[in-house]
């Protein structure tokens, strides 16, 4: 037998010229660090701008004079920005772009923090931090839910309706049973319902998965919002009153400064998102089942050929993502909130950003869901010491962080090849 030898094709880099990612980023990123160190070095006072390491004014604190802090930290912001124009080694370009990119809000708080009126002239930073989970928590179920469809090659535009599902059946449940219990497996179950319809039309009848997406998510708004107003708020005490988690203390690690009393004293949302961050990254990287699950995402007609069921495997992995997000759901009626109606306010959307920004990892997901976290406990924070900002552009802050961070920090990634292609067995 004869075999035909295949010729090797060179691949050459594509020449970027000067203007490569990290220089445009350098130039953008100097741009602005010059922009704090003058105009924010302008409005920022000499009060001291004081950070503290708990949840009130009192206690250990960082200080530093609000027009020094602002020129300093503008300084270092387009110091960094010089860095990656004049051209840094591809390997230092994270670090030296995040180091930047602190810098530059590190110099925005010291204006923001010194000019606050007398008495409110702090930032405690141990309610900040455990603000940013607090907010980032159904954006990480969220885009957990996104790695395991996205992987699979299903695309998952109905994270926000599955969220607002398990919200809706976690409060509800919750309060007809009187368990916390009860109420969470009942948003897992929601979320798990929104899933199973995207599985059904997506993988057997093949719709389009990005419209049926947003048909689910119309779906679940008419339904809550129904149900809603002929339940709920015809008898609330009856119908939209479930218990909530109470915290669990983890001894020792509460007392750690600043993390502890922020992470080690949440409720199993937090401990729960965590974990599961953990055991996704493990499973879909270290396991069988993650093997054949990226190989159904990037090539699924070799991983048929190999034995491994898709379309089964599609289906499987779609309903987990459900739950998943079921669970993320519940974690503002069971933890915070009383329902209302399309209460999730778009976090799906964000959480599929932050999948994105994450680059389809459940690591990279957590990071991005913390990073938008972040610019909502700062819009929350900001409005609270009185910020001259408008209000609504700090209402604004979250969903301005996903569009700058999707378009300009995330740079050029790909997603799984067989993402949102339907896959027909011959």
């Amino acid at each position: 037998m004869s075999t035909t030898a295949v010729p090797e094709v060179a691949v050459t880099a594509v020449d970027e010229g000067f203007w490569t990612r990290a220089r445009k980023s350098g130039a953008v990123l100097l741009a602005l660090g010059v922009l704090a160190a003058v105009l924010f070095g302008a409005l920022a006072t000499d009060q001291q701008a004081r950070f503290t390491l708990s949840e009130t004014e009192g206690g250990a604190a960082l200080e530093i004079n609000g027009t020094v802090g602002a020129i300093l930290f503008g300084i270092i912001a387009a110091a960094a920005g010089a860095a990656l124009l004049a051209g840094v080694p591809k390997r230092w370009f994270t670090l030296v772009l995040g180091v930047g990119l602190v810098g530059f809000v590190l110099s925005f708080l010291c204006w923001q923090v010194s000019a606050a009126p007398e008495g409110r002239n702090f930032m405690p930073l141990v309610n900040v931090v455990r603000g940013t989970f607090v907010l980032a928590l159904p954006l990480i179920f969220g885009a957990l839910a996104g790695v395991l469809c996205e992987r699979s090659g299903v695309v998952n535009v109905a994270i926000e309706g599955q969220l607002l599902m398990g919200a809706f059946s976690g409060a509800l449940f919750g309060s007809i049973s009187g368990s916390v219990w009860v109420g969470l497996v009942a948003a897992a179950i929601g979320g798990a319902f929104i899933s199973l319809l995207l599985a059904v039309f997506a993988i057997r009848y093949l719709v389009d998965q990005v419209v049926m997406g947003i048909v689910l998510n119309l779906l679940a708004v008419g339904i809550t919002g129904f149900l809603y107003e002929r339940l709920m708020q015809t008898d609330a005490q009856k119908y939209n009153s479930a218990p909530r988690f109470s915290n669990w203390e983890i001894p020792l690690l509460k007392d750690i400064p600043l993390i502890g009393p922020a992470l080690f004293r949440g409720n199993i949302f937090l401990y729960l998102g965590l974990l599961l961050v953990l055991v996704i990254h493990i499973a879909l990287f270290r396991t069988r089942w993650g093997l054949r699950t990226r190989s159904v995402g990037e090539h699924p007609t070799a991983a048929d050929t190999l034995g491994v069921k898709v379309l089964r495997l599609r289906y499987r992995n779609v309903i987990m993502a459900g739950l998943v997000a079921g669970v993320g759901g519940a974690s503002y009626t069971l933890a915070l909130y009383s329902f209302t109606k399309n209460m999730i306010g778009g976090k799906g959307f964000i959480a599929l950003a932050a999948l994105i920004f994450g680059r389809w990892s459940p690591t990279g997901a957590l990071l991005a869901a913390l990073f938008f976290g972040f610019a909502d406990q700062l819009a929350t924070y900001l409005g609270a010491i009185g910020s001259s900002i408008p209000s609504q552009f700090l209402a604004m802050l979250p969903y301005l962080a996903t569009m700058l961070a999707v378009a300009g920090l995330v740079g050029k990634v790909r997603a799984p090849a067989a993402d949102g292609k339907p896959y027909i067995k011959g």
